[in-house]
C-alpha cells in the first residue's frame, strides 16, 4: 500500500506533535507545539540508476518509497557520466601480498579509545536529524568538522594537515581531511555523516547512531590516532591519505558522487578507497548463534582490494571476517568504483544480521557495541597505515613483469 506524506502527517500527528524536545534547549517545551508543519509537495524529478543502465525519473517522495522497499540507487541527476573520463585508462589494481607494518602499528593500535568514540557519537546522534537538506544537517557537519580540526590541533599538525568542507548546494557539506605524502597517489577512508528518517525526512527525528554515526566516529578515531605517528605527520609515507565524511549518502550517494566526479575531472590518482558504513551493531548476529565478525562486502567492489582487506582483518583484528553482499549503489564506495577507483566496503556483520533500527527514530546509541566498533577502528587504522607506505609504482611494475612473463 502506498502512503503519501500528507496521510503520514495525519496519522503521526497525535504521536509526535508534542513529543520532540531538543537536547540543550530547555526554554523550548517541544519542537512543534502547534502540530507538525505542512510539508510542501515537491514535484521535482530526479534521475536515478537502480542497476547499471537501469534508470528512471522519480520525485523525492518516490525516492523514499524505493528506499523503504529496500532498493538502493545512485541519484545521477547531476553526474550522469561519472566514470566516463577514466573508462579507457583504468588498469587492474595491485596491493601488497600481506601486511608488513606490525611493529609500527602495534603501539598505535593500543591508543584507540572506545570512550572517544562513545563521547563523539553521543553528541553526533543528539542532533534531531542529520538529514542533508535540513539545518540540523548543516549544524552537525559544522560540529563534525570542528572535531576533525581539534584532532589536527591536538597533534600539533595544523601546518601539515588540513580539513575542509567540500561544499554542496543542499546545505550539509562533505568533509575532507588531507595528510600529504611523498606522492599525490591517494588512499581514502570514508563514512557518511548524514542520517534520515525514511517516513518524513524533513520532520521526524533521525538520530542515526549506527547509520552512519558509528562509521563516522570510527574513522574519526582512526584519524586521531593516526596523527600520533610522527612519520605520518611529517609526510614520510609514500602516499597521500584522505579521510572523507560524505553528505547526502541517503539521497542517492550525492556527496560522494560530487567528490569523485571532481577527482575524475582533475585526474586524481586514488589507489584505494574503503567505506565504513554501520560498524556498531552485533545483536542479531549473536541472537542467530553466529560468531561476531566484520562483514566484508563481496559484490560491486574491487576484488584485489577486498582480498587485501581480509588479510588486514586477520592480522590486526581479534574477530574474523564474514563474506556478505549488499547490492548495487549500497554505500559511498560505489561512487569511487563508478569513477574508476578501486573501492571496498566493510560493515558490522553479514548483511542479513545488520541493524534493523536504521532510518527510524530508534537508531539509537543504546543498541551499539563499542568493543565491536573498536575492531572496525583497528581495521581502519591498519588499512590506511599499511597502504600509506605501499610503493604502488613498484607493485604495479612487478605485476606488469609477471604479465609479460606469462606471455
Amino acid at each position: 500500500m502506498k502512503v503519501s506524506n500528507a496521510s503520514l502527517l495525519a496519522l503521526l500527528l497525535p504521536a509526535v506533535s508534542a513529543r520532540f524536545v531538543e537536547k540543550g534547549e530547555s526554554d523550548r517545551a517541544m519542537l512543534y507545539p502547534d502540530g507538525l508543519p505542512e510539508t510542501p509537495k515537491d514535484t521535482t524529478k530526479y534521475h536515478i540508476e537502480l542497476s547499471p543502465g537501469n534508470t528512471k525519473w522519480v520525485t523525492e517522495d518516490e525516492k523514499w518509497e524505493l528506499r523503504r522497499d529496500g532498493k538502493r540507487f545512485f541519484d545521477i541527476t547531476d553526474h550522469p557520466d561519472l566514470g566516463a573520463l577514466r573508462a579507457s585508462t583504468v588498469s587492474k589494481s595491485v596491493f601488497p601480498k600481506k601486511p608488513t607494518l606490525q611493529k609500527e602499528l602495534t603501539p598505535l593500535l593500543k591508543e584507540l579509545s572506545k570512550k572517544q568514540m562513545e563521547d563523539h557519537l553521543t553528541v553526533f546522534s543528539s542532533f534531531h536529524t542529520r538529514y542533508y537538506k535540513s539545518d540540523y544537517g548543516r549544524q552537525s557537519s559544522e560540529w563534525l568538522l570542528s572535531q576533525v580540526q581539534e584532532a589536527i590541533k591536538a597533534a600539533g599538525a595544523e601546518k601539515q594537515i588540513s580539513a575542509r568542507h567540500f561544499k554542496h548546494p543542499w546545505g550539509q557539506n562533505s568533509i575532507i581531511a588531507t595528510i600529504p605524502g611523498k606522492s599525490n597517489s591517494t588512499v581514502v577512508v570514508g563514512a557518511h555523516q548524514d542520517s534520515i528518517n525514511l517516513w518524513l525526512p524533513s520532520v521526524l527525528a533521525a538520530p542515526g547512531a549506527d547509520d552512519d554515526g558509528s562509521g563516522t566516529v570510527t574513522i574519526l578515531e582512526a584519524f586521531r590516532v593516526l596523527l600520533q605517528s610522527e612519520d605520518i605527520v611529517k609526510g614520510n609515507q609514500e602516499n597521500t591519505i584522505e579521510f572523507h565524511w560524505y553528505s547526502a549518502e541517503e539521497g542517492g550517494l550525492l556527496g560522494s558522487q560530487a567528490i569523485f566526479a571532481e577527482y575524475e575531472k582533475v585526474g586524481r590518482d586514488v589507489k584505494a578507497m574503503l567505506q565504513q558504513d554501520m560498524t556498531g551493531y552485533v545483536t542479531r548476529t549473536i541472537q542467530a548463534g553466529k560468531v561476531e565478525s566484520v562483514g566484508v562486502v563481496m559484490d560491486f567492489v574491487d576484488p584485489n582490494l577486498t582480498a587485501f582487506i581480509k588479510k588486514v582483518v586477520v592480522e590486526y583484528c581479534s574477530i574474523p571476517f564474514v563474506e556478505t553482499k549488499c547490492g548495487y549503489a549500497c554505500s559511498d564506495h560505489a561512487s569511487a568504483s563508478k569513477a574508476g577507483y578501486p573501492s571496498a566496503f566493510v560493515i558490522e556483520s553479514a548483511f542479513e544480521y545488520s541493524d534493523n533500527h536504521i532510518h527510524t527514530t530508534d537508531d539509537l546509541i543504546k543498541y551499539l557495541d563499542f568493543d565491536h566498533m573498536l575492531q572496525h577502528a583497528r581495521l581502519t587504522l591498519a588499512f590506511v597505515y599499511e597502504l600509506a607506505f605501499a610503493d604502488f609504482p613498484k607493485l604495479e611494475g612487478s605485476k606488469q613483469s609477471e604479465y609479460m612473463d606469462d606471455l
